[in-house]
């Protein structure tokens, strides 16, 4: 457990304090004109900063047996990971030919703006349709995703299975908080699994893909300007 926690320290020392656009623009110019390659970094950085977040207080509780809360932010930190994957694909897509950029860049602006209370312009992507994206790249997700999600739930074991027990030879029904008998062995590894996959889309993925996309938007820009009427 020690191992994780300095984990978390590691990441939450190293986050990104700041973006300077005016560094990006004179690293190149031409690419960092389009807004897309800006949001993309701004919402890599966002994710950062919420999945230490979400994990460093989820150890929290998971360290004073409060079980139920670690699982839930945990189930929360996946789905913020899954935002990162996502992106990272999408990046890939366009490098591969098979996604327009302006479609790229309409999509950047709903995985940073989206909301579901219309508090901005945009309406946020089903995070759903995310970690299905998400599986594709790393199968099993969506069947972690789908536990978590059970425990979150106030249904049969978010409420009977996580609180009571039956005993069927005396017809009595006890009732106590199981969650850190049922799941404090595992949690940590979960953890763990969440930091493994998060470093691997921030560090490599995305830093790969986003210096890729920087060359491809300078190389395309004369094509890219003249159908940027396709875009937000």
């Amino acid at each position: 457990m020690q191992h994780i926690a300095q984990a978390l320290d590691i990441l939450k020392s190293s986050l990104c304090q700041s973006i300077d656009l005016g560094g990006l623009y004179s690293r190149n110019p031409v690419a960092h004109k389009w807004k897309a390659l800006f949001r993309s970094l701004t919402l890599r950085e966002g994710v950062a900063w919420r999945t230490q977040d979400l994990l460093a207080q989820s150890l929290l509780l998971h360290n004073s047996q409060n079980a139920l809360g670690a699982r839930v932010l945990l189930r929360s930190a996946f789905e913020t990971l899954a935002v990162l994957v996502y992106l990272n694909q999408l990046s890939r897509k366009v490098l591969a030919g098979t996604l327009n950029f302006h479609e790229y860049s309409k999509k950047t602006s709903i995985l940073l703006l989206g909301s579901r209370d219309k508090s901005t312009a945009h309406s946020a992507i089903n995070i759903v349709t995310v970690l299905q994206k998400c599986n594709a790249r790393y199968p099993g997700i969506m069947d972690l995703y789908a536990a978590l999600s059970e425990s979150a739930h106030p249904n049969y074991e978010g409420v009977c299975i996580g609180y009571s027990k039956v005993d069927q030879q005396n017809f009595i029904t006890t009732f106590s908080n199981r969650w850190a008998s049922m799941y404090g062995d595992n949690h940590v590894d979960l953890i763990a699994v969440c930091i493994k996959v998060f470093y691997a889309e921030y560090n490599d993925e995305w830093d790969d893909s986003f210096k890729k996309l920087e060359s491809w938007v300078a190389m395309n820009d004369e094509t890219l300007e003249a159908t940027k009427d396709e875009s937000v």
